[in-house]
């Protein structure tokens, strides 16, 4: 390890507070953000767009599930031009409260038969609000937990905040299967899916408060000491890093669009095209939920001894194989096969991705454009690899005749994507990531020093 991360990577117990408190807020944060991707198949078709066809009523409702993936890259511009600027834990703190506000918001609107249009376009407001929250609070997170960290160990710790991903999934959908079975149809659609979205209330005061007792990052605090933060990091970004943006977005793809087939479409293609019930196809994804929670730090920690590229590389790879397999398995309807394809699908294959990208982008970048960095690769992939895949995904199985020949190549060719961005780029396993080094090698270099 340099000096300088030597001196700058905290303590072990300083590491595991700050590692607890990004995944405890990022789960809070998901929560609020898949809880509406899970009503979006469920009740919003329902509740929120005109009567008539029940596919282009689950359309429309995934549309403005996809609007909150076109606003977090605006999110992921704002505040990560004030993380690198002012500081990592102000954005953190500021983001939570955004979502947590829009979510509990959601909960009180209007239906479509109560005040008409209005319903969907204040939905569509929330929603783009949600997206704004979530698109600066992700690169916050896991920069707090990756600077913190030794070194040796960035992989692991910074893959607790990608576990709050599956676990605000988790939370979600458990939400709406206990609400499910405690309340008859009328009850649920009535008033019942209202008190999942107003209990993030409760979380996010949880989450500000967590949040609020860990330390600024260590890497940003020696770039402010020393009074090297850029002026505008997205443009210098762009001058000294397009090709990790340009590559890091394409790596993206295999990931987002695993995370919302397996996630947030399969829930509505189980209980809506196949007829599952609403609490089994919940089920289902809620146990590949867990085993993604558990398997997400091994993950990492696997990629801290072997490399990021290898990991990542393997997880997209294994998600193109099984892509087809996974839907043959799925569109039996019944509940044992389901439950096999997600456990693989989504609590196998899935962490190999998901627990790599914090530590991997974060090495990438420099401590100056680092959050702009994160935040720009990951919320503008999520706008094509995440946002758009349950609408795409509904529309691909409508002209395969229900059959998923076509969906499965959509999921095969973003795999392929991914793993030809990730051999592109540079193994970051061991950088060095703190400001002195870098000032170090930009002397070295011949660069002039940034004053």
């Amino acid at each position: 390890m340099g000096s300088a991360e030597k001196k700058g990577a905290a303590g072990d117990s300083s590491v595991r507070r700050v590692a607890l408190a990004s995944a405890v807020g990022a789960t809070i944060e998901w929560y609020d953000f898949f809880l509406y991707g899970t009503a979006a198949g469920l009740v919003f078709n329902r509740l929120f767009f005109p009567e008539g066809n029940p596919t282009a009523g689950t359309l429309a409702a995934y549309a403005t599930f996809a609007a909150g993936f076109v606003a977090r890259p605006v999110g992921g511009l704002v505040f990560g031009h004030f993380g690198d600027r002012i500081g990592r834990k102000r954005m953190l703190v500021l983001t939570l409260l955004v979502m947590g506000v829009a979510t509990f918001l959601i909960g009180l609107l209007p239906t479509y038969g109560q005040v008409g249009l209005w319903a969907p376009a204040l939905l569509l407001a929330l929603r783009v609000v949600q997206g704004i929250g979530l698109g600066g609070e992700w690169g916050g997170a896991v920069l707090m937990a990756v600077e913190h960290a030794p070194r040796g160990r960035r992989g692991f710790y910074g893959s607790w905040p990608q576990v709050g991903v599956p676990a605000g999934l988790l939370l979600g959908t458990s939400a709406f299967t206990l609400l499910s079975v405690s309340l008859t149809e009328e009850q649920f659609l009535g008033w019942g899916w209202r008190l999942a979205f107003l209990f993030s209330a409760v979380l996010v005061a949880v989450g500000a408060y967590i949040r609020l007792q860990v330390l600024e990052s260590p890497a940003f605090l020696r770039l402010s000491e020393a009074r090297q933060e850029a002026r505008v990091p997205f443009l210098e970004l762009l001058r000294t890093h397009p090709r990790e943006l340009l590559l890091g977005v394409g790596t993206r793809f295999a990931e987002g669009v695993s995370f919302n087939i397996y996630g947030v479409f399969v829930i509505s293609y189980l209980a809506g095209a196949l007829g599952m019930s609403r609490p089994a196809a919940l089920l289902c994804v809620s146990v590949a939920a867990v085993l993604n929670c558990a398997l997400t730090p091994l993950c990492g920690a696997l990629s801290d001894r072997v490399g990021r590229r290898p990991v990542f590389g393997a997880g997209a790879g294994l998600f193109g194989l099984f892509a087809l397999p996974s839907f043959l398995l799925l569109g039996t309807g019944r509940v044992a096969p389901a439950m096999l394809a997600l456990v693989v699908a989504f609590g196998l294959v899935h962490p190999m991705m998901e627990a790599t990208l914090a530590s991997f982008w974060s090495e990438l970048f420099e401590t100056r454009v680092r959050y702009s960095g994160l935040s720009f690769v990951y919320q503008f992939s999520g706008i094509f690899a995440s946002g758009m895949t349950p609408l795409v995904a509904t529309w691909l199985l409508s002209e395969g005749g229900g059959r998923p020949w076509l969906l499965a190549g959509y999921m095969a060719g973003a795999a392929l994507l991914s793993v030809i961005c990730v051999l592109a780029l540079r193994e970051t396993c061991g950088t060095d990531i703190f400001p002195e080094a870098e000032k170090t090698a930009r002397l070295r270099a011949g660069a002039r020093p940034v004053r």
